[in-house]
């Protein structure tokens, strides 16, 4: 397990699966080419620098992250803003950001990437703002975010898949929002609910988006009242051509719609076939300040969506920066919130923080299946749950067939019983020093 990183790998031997069943996996040009019961393989021709053994550890679809901001993780500590509700944590953000540099975004960014990577998420879609200060900046101000994520996104290709949507406030102009897409960029992205006019701030960014032919994956609803834009978002890609990606953030306002209003919207929702992505630990930090007594969780409405067959991903958000001190780039924890504030299973759980995270991002299929992609997280473990509630450090992460990152962890903890080689002295008793 020391040979230099990346490295391919062309068997994986004694894992176990999601299902409990003990597996050898055959991999070829990152697609996976056989599954059997573990010991199938052995004698195999191969050489052994190809061959992962496994045993010891549960064998995962990668996970994959669907909703990022790497351009502005880990600045909580460089910012030091006040704890508090989503308004808040954009203000700070907003008069940080006005004398950021390209090779400042860089940094934080490159390293909160490699921090998932080493967790084991080997696909991220990120938000990266439009630097517009509330449409005063010039342009090229405006692409100092978005040129340190093309650059981190070209730097770390090969490791893992990163793509890149334009976050536009609804004070940037249309030609920056245009100018960050020349340069490269994947999605349309933006905050209608936050506009002075939602709906009018939808349909620009939907405008600009079909104009450009490409998808749009947008922050949608992120309250526990006001706007619902998520219905005319549905009704205006429903027509929309399948191979674009569409996808709605947060949805927070759908917790809080009665059943029947709910039923309505997901019927909508269902049938322009809108990927949402829900975010607890971001919207159960930054929701329900002002509910001192009976704390809403703030999360979408997670069992309606998912038994209505919607698309359904999860993912983390933002890592300590304004909208979130914490967090701890891991898919496994926003899995553990999933199964304690939403309520899912286990299984559903960390079905939305990797399958259901590649469908909504337009990945194709990954995992322990034949014809899958090679992409793959191993942890120690026993089980599924054991390791979303142990989230053991010990991991290798498999991205395209090579291992891209490997995490060993040695404890030492003394038994019940066994007496101390050395005399403990109180620190009372002990004699001074000069």
């Amino acid at each position: 397990m020391t040979a230099p990183l990346p490295r391919p790998v062309a068997l994986l031997t004694g894992a176990v699966l999601e299902s409990g069943a003990r597996v050898d996996v055959a991999l070829a040009d990152g697609v996976v080419t056989a599954v059997a019961p573990a010991g199938t393989f052995a004698g195999t021709p191969t050489e052994a620098s190809d061959v992962l053994d496994l045993t010891g550890f549960v064998l995962l679809t990668a996970p994959a992250e669907p909703h990022a901001h790497l351009d502005k993780a880990l600045s909580f500590d460089l910012i030091q803003p006040p704890l508090g509700d989503l308004g808040s944590a954009i203000e700070s953000w907003v008069a940080y950001a006005h004398d950021m540099t390209v090779a400042s975004i860089a940094d934080r960014a490159r390293e909160q990437a490699l921090a998932m990577l080493a967790s084991g998420i080997t696909a991220v879609r990120t938000h990266v703002d439009v630097l517009s200060s509330h449409g005063t900046a010039t342009t090229e101000q405006a692409l100092r975010g978005a040129r340190a994520l093309i650059a981190v996104r070209d730097e770390l290709r090969g490791l893992m898949d990163i793509e890149l949507v334009a976050l536009a406030g609804h004070l940037s102009p249309d030609e920056h929002v245009e100018a960050v897409l020349d340069l490269g960029f994947d999605l349309v992205g933006g905050a209608p609910h936050l506009a002075d006019d939602p709906e009018r701030d939808l349909d620009r960014l939907l405008a600009i988006a079909e104009r450009r032919g490409i998808g749009v994956d947008l922050h949608t609803d992120e309250s526990l009242d006001g706007p619902l834009t998520i219905e005319r978002y549905a009704r205006a890609v429903r027509d929309w051509p399948r191979d674009r990606q569409y996808s709605a953030g947060h949805c927070v306002r759908l917790g809080t719609l009665d059943p029947q209003r709910l039923a309505e919207v997901i019927a909508e929702v269902k049938a322009a076939d809108l990927g949402v992505i829900s975010l607890p630990i971001t919207n159960l930090y930054l929701q329900g300040w002002q509910h001192p007594v009976s704390t809403p969780r703030g999360l979408t409405a997670l069992r309606p969506l998912i038994d209505a067959g919607v698309r359904v991903a999860a993912g983390a958000d933002n890592v300590r920066d304004p909208f979130n001190p914490v967090g701890r780039s891991d898919a496994l924890e926003t899995a553990s919130l999933l199964i304690t504030a939403g309520h899912l299973t286990a299984a559903e759980a960390y079905h939305l923080v990797s399958d259901g995270a590649r469908s909504v991002m337009g990945l194709p299929d990954a995992g322990a299946r034949v014809g899958a992609a090679a992409d793959f997280l191993a942890v120690r473990g026993t089980g599924l749950i054991d390791v979303i509630a142990n989230a053991p450090a010990d991991r290798i992460v498999i991205h395209a067939g090579h291992v891209v990152a490997m995490t060993e962890v040695t404890r030492s903890v003394a038994q019940p019983g066994t007496p101390a080689t050395t005399p403990f002295t109180p620190a009372s008793e002990l004699a001074p020093t000069a």
